[in-house]
């Protein structure tokens, strides 16, 4: 089911936004007057600890029909059995891993029942790390709404549409388009489509920012005027609700006697927005060798280390490869970063067989890694003239923690993803 309107929106990102649903709702000259328009509550979302250096300071002031401090208890919460960050019984081997797209679910899954943790590392406690979950969902469930106080929500819809109705407008989108859903933002999920599948990033860590561009310049890689941020929205509506939240790594719930997407004005640089990843100007060489894929970046999570991220979201868009003399797909290698990649659609270069839109595989740190002997041999053979890899879209969810698996999917594992480095014939020395 959408709503009656379309989504509207303003370009930029992590600007500052000012947006009523209601004419004269947003108070002028001051965040917090004594009485507020139509007798509104004020409430600030702070995504950032206060003292934050101000070009890193988040925060939004919201303007809404009830506070969010009104509500009753939370209990744990008994659905979602595959949402859990927590490792299987045993030591994690060093092995590559790779995964199928997860089973189609049960008829009258919705969006949050569907979610499916497969890789993370540190826990949410540590205000650090990074968890990827998938989703497969077949049916809205309007009366429940979701919040993760673990951390920001990156979306990447692989098959199906879906819209976001957040505290802070409305935001929909398709596969080759992403959301990002601040910490703590509520949230519930339409399917325009009746049904939908896709990943789910969880940033534990340092907010989502565009990267640094250093000797690149001033434009390139993802532009900041190509992020949607939406405008306000709300609903007022006095039926039951429930309301989720991910706390600590697990669950809990409560039920409320309104919906709790009753922002009517705000301002602020802390918000949802979308971005469509076909707008994502590619920077690659124009002579030999190829740079390192940091030249994919999308979205960066620092650590405390400068220059290591704790999450980098890559994309492998589509792109003219013209090195000469150089093997052009990503080359053999290990890494002190872990790598986590899915497909959303068509085939990655690196390898030919047994990755699928909808798939996973995981590259823990310091584990060999490349193309298989059938893109390598393909490489090595082909005629380097200008080709245009095109009907793809890959991301890499790249972090300097390694990460832990699973037991569910420890389970699901392709049994024979070694095979893809097998037979490689020795090299011939003179």
């Amino acid at each position: 089911m959408l709503t009656s309107s379309t989504p509207a929106y303003l370009p930029g990102f992590g600007g500052h936004v000012a947006t009523e649903a209601v004419p004269g709702a947003l108070p002028k000259g001051r965040n917090s007057p004594q009485k507020p328009a139509f007798g509104l509550y004020t409430e600030q979302l702070s995504g950032t600890a206060f003292t934050m250096p101000r070009h890193e300071n988040r925060r939004s002031w919201l303007y809404r029909l009830r506070p969010t401090a009104d509500h009753r208890p939370f209990t744990a919460y008994a659905g979602a059995p595959r949402l859990k960050c927590e490792a299987g019984a045993d030591p994690l081997a060093p092995n590559r891993l790779r995964w199928d797209p997860i089973a189609e679910p049960a008829a009258g899954t919705d969006f949050i029942d569907s979610l499916t943790t497969a890789v993370f590392n540190r826990a949410p406690a540590d205000l650090e790390g990074v968890a990827v979950h998938l989703y497969a969902a077949n049916q809205e469930r309007l009366d429940r709404v979701f919040t993760s106080a673990d951390g920001e929500l990156l979306f990447l819809p692989q098959q199906g549409r879906i819209e976001l109705l957040t505290e802070l407008g409305r935001v929909e989108i398709a596969p080759g388009q992403i959301a990002l859903v601040p910490r703590g933002v509520r949230f519930k999920v339409a399917l325009p489509d009746g049904s939908a599948r896709g990943y789910l990033t969880e940033n534990y860590g340092t907010p989502f920012r565009l990267p640094d561009l250093g000797p690149i310049g001033a434009n390139g890689l993802a532009n900041p005027r190509d992020f949607e941020t939406p405008v306000a929205w709300f609903e007022d509506r006095d039926e039951p609700t429930e309301l989720i939240q991910k706390y600590g790594g697990r669950l809990w719930t409560t039920r409320l006697d309104h919906s709790p997407l009753d922002v009517v004005a705000w301002h602020g640089n802390l918000a949802p927005c979308r971005y469509d990843l076909s707008h994502f100007n590619a920077i690659g060489t124009v002579s030999f060798d190829h740079p390192d894929p940091s030249i994919f970046t999308v979205l960066t999570s620092p650590s405390s280390v400068a220059g290591r991220a704790n999450v980098d979201f890559v994309i492998f868009p589509p792109r003219w490869m013209v090195a000469e003399d150089t093997f052009r797909p990503p080359w053999f290698h290990r890494n002190v970063m872990s790598e986590c990649m899915g497909l959303l659609t068509g085939e990655y270069d690196a390898k030919a067989d047994g990755f699928r839109p909808g798939g996973l595989s995981l590259h823990n740190m310091m584990s060999g890694h490349g193309p298989d002997v059938e893109s390598w041999r393909k490489a090595s053979e082909a005629e380097l003239k200008p080709v245009k890899i095109d009907g793809t879209m890959a991301f890499m969810v790249e972090s300097c923690w390694p990460f832990e698996v699973t037991a569910e999917a420890i389970g699901r594992a392709q049994p024979d993803y070694d095979a893809a480095w097998a037979d490689f014939p020795k090299a011939r020395l003179p």
